[in-house]
């Protein structure tokens, strides 16, 4: 259970229409919402004083915000999140603007940077933000990588193509990854692209996986054989070589060696296959979110938000996304489904010319 999922349980159904109705009307009018006010919306007949006293605890939980000494509330970044999360109601897209996106078609598809190029107009057209679109992933030869730490959860990877096409994509590293592991993975990737595609660098480095596994699985199976050693497989943890009878290897010294060098290669299995993760997650992409204020670390526009869905192919492979940047009073009922139809319509576009 989420954070926020907690949260709306510690809510009765008086505080969370109070929550729902500060919310609802400061991103309708960007004004504190007061008690006077609820008093003449809410659907149970509750004095001002008895919705004075559900502010504060929703103040308390961090959810809601005094501005001013006196004023009425405002919801956090807390309580924006819980509330685009749990009690966000979703519009049905309007005739209007989806007639807006529609005409961006236009008569010549053939040319995909003019249709971007009008869909990033028509979006920030209909919702008077400003937009973001990523044009479809490369997949052209790669001249340099590189992987750059955005915080514990969030890393940015940089591809630099021989076009001179340069795309920066945005995933979330395996667990237990340091900015100097990337360095290496970074550094290790470079020495091997001599021109290869990101899609030829995975399957080069799922062959170097393998042969370092038959590697390892040649050199151990004396040892296993022998009884010296055993192969131990737990679950989803990498097999591991448990040495038996250490004396007995020690007092013979090719296979005290053979142990070392099967523990070198151990470790170079085992960075191999971290550089495989990064490849994997670096070709896949984030699928529908909203990132509000502070959480918006890709363009760091304090007191912004960001609403953005990827687009797929044919093969419904993710290659590029659509979105809007605005201020964190977005309405975001009526942009989800703006920027969901967006989505779909390049991503339609792109699998029928392909």
């Amino acid at each position: 259970m989420t954070d926020g999922s907690r949260l709306l349980d510690q809510m009765n159904d008086r505080s969370r229409e109070v929550f729902r109705r500060v919310v609802e009307g400061y991103l309708e009018n960007g004004e504190p919402v007061g008690s006077r006010t609820l008093t003449r919306t809410l659907s149970e007949k509750v004095s001002a004083a008895t919705i004075r006293n559900v502010m504060q605890d929703l103040e308390f939980l961090g959810l809601l915000n005094s501005p001013h000494v006196s004023a009425g509330r405002i919801p956090t970044q807390l309580g924006l999140r819980l509330f685009v999360d749990g009690l966000l109601e979703v519009r049905d897209l309007g005739d209007e603007d989806r007639s807006a996106l529609d005409a961006t078609l236009g008569s010549n598809t053939d040319d995909v940077g003019g249709f971007l190029d009008r869909v990033g107009s028509a979006l920030s057209g209909v919702t008077q933000g400003a937009s973001l679109v990523l044009s479809p992933k490369h997949e052209a030869p790669i001249r340099h990588i590189e992987f750059v730490s955005l915080g514990a959860d969030r890393a940015l990877v940089v591809l630099v193509f021989s076009d001179g096409h340069v795309e920066n994509r945005v995933f979330t590293p395996p667990p237990g990854q340091t900015p100097s592991s990337m360095r290496e993975a970074a550094n290790f990737l470079n020495a091997l692209i001599e021109g290869k595609t990101l899609t030829e660098i995975r399957r080069d480095m799922a062959a170097a996986i393998s042969a370092r596994r038959q590697e390892i699985d040649s050199l151990a199976a004396q040892l296993v054989e022998s009884g010296l050693a055993v192969w131990a497989k737990d679950g989803q943890v990498p097999e591991r070589l448990i040495v038996r009878g250490r004396a007995n290897l020690l007092a013979q010294e090719s296979q005290a060696e053979e142990l070392d060098l099967i523990r070198e290669l151990f470790d170079d299995l085992e960075r191999k296959r971290d550089i495989a993760e990064f490849l994997e997650l670096t070709e896949q992409g984030d699928g529908v979110r909203i990132f509000i204020g502070s959480e918006n670390k890709l363009f760091s526009l304090s007191g912004s938000s960001l609403v953005v869905s990827p687009y797929m192919n044919a093969d419904r492979k993710i290659i590029g996304a659509v979105g809007v940047i605005g201020p964190k009073r977005l309405n975001y009922g009526r942009i989800v489904p703006i920027v969901d139809y967006t989505a779909q319509l390049v991503g339609k576009l792109i699998s029928d010319r392909s």
